[in-house]
């Protein structure tokens, strides 16, 4: 077994080693990873939306109507699994109880969620999402996995995430940085089939703490793209708790597209993730709220059509085309 490390024994993904002699221990104590302040000084927002996005309830309907519908194109895959990838508490299973919640109807949280500092996600879990009539589920699955930490967390290796995507780790593995993934893992599947595999990859960063984030994360994230890449899997991005960074977005989230800051956080994001911002959407979790907003509801719909979209080019990339039948 090939074991992808950055640097030390464990493989932990934050743990990247620099070139160099190693400095002299410092007295003063670690800086906190703090988000930014609420709020940052009020920006000038925008004539229009940078992006056309309808906040109505016509538009609602139509994109949960576009999930709720929507099936690979690959006959053999019943639903396209997405791993949400990301630094502790950076909103990956509020997202995921989000989502939920939209197509409940009402506000709840069944992907468990954790504090800012701690991952309350341990294992692979794999959630449907349900459509309108809340019987069978949609073609998605949004699968999460232990948030990615910094310094000497006890986070995924490399190889584990890369085995979560090629499909070999069995739903309910509990990941441990001293037992990573291997063909004697209990449940490992060897011969993954397509349905078994990860069709896309959605980062999910936090808009509050984009300038604070460890500088080794920016590396981490270009290996961590560069060995999924390989592997045939488009990645998106999912810019969280926009509405922390921008007073007019935490009260109308129509603004979200008009704020200068929300705009110019997620060409940082892009920088950091070393992608175009064109493959990152700025969502806004439920948390607090006990009553969905048809708006809120809006954008993270549209994150999951944004998903949906770059899980069916993986299909299209990685299935033969339908043979035409001659009616000649």
């Amino acid at each position: 077994m090939t074991s992808f490390s950055f640097g030390n024994p464990s493989g932990s993904l934050f743990a990247l080693s620099k070139a160099g002699p190693e400095p002299a221990p410092s007295t003063t104590e670690k800086p906190e990873n703090k988000p930014l302040p609420l709020f940052p000084a009020a920006q000038p927002k925008l004539e229009s939306q940078w992006r056309d996005v309808e906040w109505t309830e016509e538009q609602k309907t139509s994109l949960m109507k576009t999930v709720s519908s929507y099936r690979p194109s690959c006959e053999e895959v019943p639903q396209a699994r997405v791993l949400l990838l990301g630094p502790v508490g950076s909103g990956k299973s509020s997202f995921i109880s989000s989502v939920q919640s939209v197509f409940n109807g009402k506000v709840t949280n069944r992907a468990m969620v954790g504090s800012s500092s701690t991952s309350f996600t341990k294992k692979l879990q794999s959630f449907n999402i349900h459509g309108q009539k809340k019987e069978d589920p949609t073609g998605l699955v949004l699968c999460d996995v232990m948030g990615l930490g910094d310094g000497e967390m006890i986070g995924l290796t490399l190889y584990d995430i890369l085995s979560i995507i090629k499909g070999h780790v069995p739903e309910g593995h509990k990941f441990s940085p001293d037992q990573p993934v291997t063909s004697d893992t209990v449940g490992y599947l060897k011969r993954p089939t397509l349905k078994d595999k990860i069709h896309c990859v959605a980062f999910v960063v936090d808009a509050s703490k984009i300038l604070t984030y460890p500088k080794g994360l920016t590396t981490t994230f270009q290996q961590l793209r560069e060995h999924i890449s390989d592997l045939g899997v488009h990645q998106v991005a999912l810019l969280t708790h926009v509405d922390q960074i921008c007073s007019e977005t935490a009260k109308d989230v129509t603004q979200v597209y008009k704020s200068r800051i929300i705009r110019d956080t997620m060409s940082k994001a892009a920088t950091l993730l070393g992608m175009s911002i064109s493959y990152i959407i700025p969502v806004k979790n439920y948390s607090s709220e006990l009553d969905l907003d048809e708006n809120t509801d809006v954008l993270l719909l549209s994150a999951v059509d944004h998903i949906l979209q770059y899980a069916e080019l993986y299909f299209q990339d990685n299935t033969k085309p339908r043979p035409i039948s001659n009616f000649c």
